[in-house]
């Protein structure tokens, strides 16, 4: 198995920036491929970034595009979602997910495992 702990949410103001961090540990983490998920209150949970394993091939949900990059330090165990222009429809908990495969995808289904969430919330 593979632990996922997520790190770096907090409260922005709209057109600010973070950086969500996901440790990963227990297994190699160069074999999985990587997801950032998002659910806000009374809404499904959605893909928000995903990465290839090599970091060949990402996936951006068109809603964050130009404002959201993923990437990954397989030396150091870690995915990271840098966000941009931060708006107040992307106030949500945010999840880390990882699957043991080349690339995953933006489907909530295909990834085994999942991180506790960190909170994102900006303020208008």
């Amino acid at each position: 198995q593979v632990q996922l702990v997520e790190s770096g949410g907090g409260l922005v103001q709209a057109g600010g920036s973070l950086r969500l961090s996901c440790a990963a540990s227990g297994r190699t983490f160069s074999n999985y491929a990587m997801g950032w998920f998002r659910q806000a209150p009374g809404k499904e949970r959605e893909c928000v970034v995903a990465i290839s394993r090599s970091a060949g091939r990402t996936y951006y949900a068109d809603s964050v595009k130009g404002r959201f990059t993923i990437s990954r330090d397989n030396a150091k165990n870690t995915v990271y979602l840098r966000m941009n222009s931060l708006k107040p429809e992307d106030t949500a908990v945010y999840y880390c997910a990882a699957k043991e495969t080349y690339y995953s995808g933006s489907y909530y289904g295909a990834y085994d495992y999942w991180g506790q969430g960190t909170q994102v919330t900006v303020s208008s």
